[in-house]
C-alpha cells in the first residue's frame, strides 16, 4: 500500500482527528492529556511544518517540527520534533521511521542543524525509535522540563 506524506495545517480536520487520537493515547498511558500550549501558528512556514501520512487517503500518522530556542548539542536555534503519532491499526509498517525521516529532512531544508524532542518515560516505543535513529539524551527543557517523566533527546541533522 503506497504511503503519501502531505504537508497540512495543524488545524486541518485530518490533523485534528489524529491530535484527538494521540490525546486519547496520552490519557491511557499517563492518565491525562498533554497540555502543552501548542498553537497552529507554530507549524506555519517559516516557523514550522506539520505532516500527515495517508494510506488509501486515510490519515494514519503525524509528525511535525517547529522552531525552538532550546540549546542542544552546541546549537541554540533548533527545530523541535512534535506530534509523532501512528494510529494503532497502521503500526508495525515502518510509518514512524518514515515520518521521522521526512520531518528531519524538512527541518534540515529549512536550515536547522539540530532536532530536539520531548517524550515521556512511558513511551518506550518512541524512545527506542529515536535512539535507533541517532537521538541522544539531553538536559530536560521546555514546557515539561520539571516533570519527572520527561525524556529529552536531540540529534544533529547536518551529518
Amino acid at each position: 500500500m503506497p504511503v503519501e506524506i502531505r504537508r497540512v495545517a495543524y488545524d486541518h480536520p485530518d490533523a485534528q482527528k489524529l491530535v484527538d487520537r494521540v490525546q486519547e493515547f496520552y490519557v491511557e498511558r499517563y492518565g491525562e492529556p498533554d497540555d502543552d500550549p501548542t498553537q497552529p501558528a507554530m507549524f506555519e512556514p517559516p516557523a514550522g511544518a506539520y505532516f500527515l501520512a495517508y494510506l488509501d487517503d486515510v490519515p494514519v500518522a503525524s509528525g511535525a517540527w517547529r522552531r525552538s530556542e532550546e540549546a542542544a548539542l552546541g546549537v541554540t536555534v533548533t527545530a523541535e520534533f512534535k506530534r509523532m503519532y501512528v494510529v494503532p491499526e497502521a503500526q508495525r509498517r515502518g510509518l514512524a521511521k518514515r515520518m521521522l525521516t521526512h520531518v528531519e529532512a524538512s527541518a534540515r531544508e529549512a536550515g536547522f542543524a539540530v532536532m530536539v524532542l520531548t517524550t515521556g518515560s512511558f513511551q518506550h516505543e518512541a524512545i527506542a525509535l529515536y535512539g535507533a535513529n541517532g537521538y541522544v539524551e539531553v538536559e530536560p527543557f521546555g514546557f515539561y522540563k520539571d516533570d519527572p517523566l520527561v525524556r529529552c533527546m536531540a540529534k544533529r541533522l547536518d551529518g
